[in-house]
């Protein structure tokens, strides 16, 4: 009976695995045709045109200031976190899309930590945000509190 039930798990699982996934994609794309979303996907980001229900496209940058290594939490045009030399910026040319017209879009940077110069503490390095060569926001402490601004 065991043995039966485990051997009935394992061809049910193979049918499940071989049986999802869509012949039905496959058969579409060799047909030529595609679905609304894959043709979207291959616009190529930063192409520069413009999309139905897109906002005005705006320059923003995000700076980390400091001296020697942190690490950055960023949302922009993508997200990130890594390791990074201080000072580090990022660049892109991001508009609100659809609700974000009415919401807004969040820019944000979390600076890490760095050692104070002069003293043997840790500090959190400063941060800004620029939009069209505008400084919208920055940090006026060591507080640590991350830069952060809603696009529209």
């Amino acid at each position: 009976m065991r043995k039966t039930l485990t051997a009935t798990a394992f061809v049910l699982a193979a049918a499940l695995l071989t049986g999802c996934g869509g012949s039905e994609a496959r058969d579409d794309k060799a047909a030529g045709k595609e679905s609304p979303a894959a043709r979207q996907s291959e616009k190529p980001k930063g192409s520069g045109e413009r999309i139905e229900g897109e906002g005005t496209p705006h320059e923003v940058t995000i700076e980390v200031l400091g001296e020697g290594e942190a690490n950055v939490m960023w949302t922009l045009d993508d997200s990130g976190f890594e390791k990074v030399t201080l000072p580090w910026k990022l660049t892109a040319t991001i508009a609100a899309q659809g609700a974000e017209q009415k919401v807004g879009r969040l820019v944000i940077v979390t600076p890490g930590t760095i050692m104070k110069p002069g003293a043997a503490k840790l500090v959190a390095a400063r941060c800004s945000i620029t939009v069209d060569g505008k400084v919208v926001a920055e940090s006026t402490d060591d507080s640590g509190k991350p830069c952060k601004y809603m696009l529209k």
